[in-house]
């Protein structure tokens, strides 16, 4: 067992971990979208969060907690504080009682109104920072790793 860790070490994991570069650019792409979305009280993950429930009929915790990626009981927490303002509701299953559903209100419909202009200025701004075609290759090799 070595007793010391070479600098070297601290250089090549900065410059080639992947982990790394994923984190810095998840937490600056969030800062972007937190900024944008700041006026209306919301962050880039209660938006993304919303997001997932803009569907016709409700959905399972279960199914949102995949789609973003988020175990239960994070979900869970997360949904509390927009549960709490209005924008959602979660409700028993109606042939499982046990299961948990959620669905938009209509003030949560009507903040997600008022978010996507704020998001697709964003996001056109961000995406003109990738050289051509970066943005599809990006969300690629990312699913890659999904």
């Amino acid at each position: 067992m070595p007793s010391d860790l070479p600098f070297a070490t601290t250089l090549l994991v900065r410059d080639t971990c992947l982990c790394l570069h994923v984190q810095r650019a998840a937490r600056a792409l969030a800062r972007c979208y937190d900024d944008a979305f700041r006026p209306l009280g919301i962050t880039s993950g209660q938006f993304s969060l919303l997001m997932a429930l803009n569907r016709p009929e409700a959905a399972a915790i279960g199914q949102v907690a995949a789609l973003l990626a988020m175990d239960r009981t994070t979900l869970t927490a997360n949904l509390k504080p927009l549960e709490r303002l209005g924008y959602l509701e979660v409700r028993a299953g109606e042939t499982d009682r046990r299961r948990r559903t959620l669905t938009l209100t209509a003030a949560g419909r009507a903040l997600l109104i008022a978010a996507v202009p704020i998001w697709q200025q964003t996001h056109a701004s961000l995406q003109a920072k990738l050289p051509p075609s970066g943005a599809d290759g990006l969300r690629a090799n990312l699913n890659a790793l999904t």
